[in-house]
């Protein structure tokens, strides 16, 4: 099963871009993502979706991929619709709710958002490998060095972080299954039933999650990983894909930039 931070091996154009460069480009198209309005976030999605078929990212491997937020983006999504006040669409008599026009706007601009920063978060993740994400980052920071930033531990933390987030989906997935064997009941019930019935996760997972560190604090230990500076198995150097990439990036920026003065 592909999760959200699993690399998937591929000879794309996407893959084979410098980390630098796709890593830059995350950062520009979270910042485009978050400041466009509604014609402009048509734009962004029809971007996206051609960076994912130019991936070759299947549409089941993107979706197994974000299936782990899909909760997350149901409540931003009626935590926006039921508590937006507004123009009223729809009472949910008897209780004291309504659904308004602004909060179906707000909720719907709120959970794309959402989901774009998380799959341009899983694209870099699918067609990088860990140790090229590692040096991108490392280069992108290595000039703060300079100023006593530690570019380098940020970008093994940055690494470390990523690796973790499929383990500790993994976890989850392997408690909740146990649980279940035992009795538990996850998808039935009261909304407060289940809310509890979720909650009696949070402590094996955190244990789970405090062993599966010890157990990379030793194995990172045993291959003689210290504190200093370290050398690139492969150096990374900006090749005529990466300036198209770059320019693509540019471009589409001044393209919505363009749309946005026009309107």
């Amino acid at each position: 099963m592909i999760k959200l931070g699993q690399y998937l091996p591929g000879d794309t154009i996407v893959h084979r871009l410098d980390p630098r460069v796709k890593i830059a480009s995350v950062v520009a198209l979270s910042l485009l993502i978050l400041g466009a309005t509604t014609p402009e976030s048509a734009l962004v999605s029809i971007f996206l979706a051609a960076v994912v078929l130019s991936a070759r990212l299947s549409l089941a491997q993107v979706a197994a991929a974000l299936r782990p937020i899909v909760f997350f983006m149901a409540l931003l999504f009626f935590v926006h619709l039921l508590f937006t006040g507004g123009k009223p669409l729809l009472s949910l008599a008897p209780l004291p709710l309504m659904i308004t026009r602004e909060g179906l706007a707000q909720g719907t601009s709120v959970t794309w958002q959402f989901a774009g920063l998380v799959l341009g978060g899983a694209i870099l993740t699918m067609t990088t490998l860990p140790s090229d994400l590692v040096a991108g980052i490392e280069r992108l920071l290595r000039p703060l060095a300079k100023v006593g930033v530690p570019s380098q531990e940020i970008a093994l933390m940055v690494a470390m972080a990523l690796r973790f987030m499929p383990m500790i989906l993994e976890e989850y997935e392997r408690i909740r299954m146990a649980q279940m064997a035992r009795g538990a009941d996850f998808r039935t019930g009261s909304l407060s039933q289940r809310v509890r019935a979720v909650a009696m996760l949070a402590v094996p997972l955190l244990l789970a999650a405090f062993r599966r560190a010890d157990e990379l604090a030793l194995a990172m230990e045993a291959r003689g990983y210290r504190r200093g500076p370290r050398t690139q198995l492969r150096e990374l150097k900006l090749a005529g894909r990466d300036l198209a990439a770059l320019a693509v990036m540019a471009a589409f920026a001044l393209m919505l930039f363009g749309t946005r003065a026009v309107s």
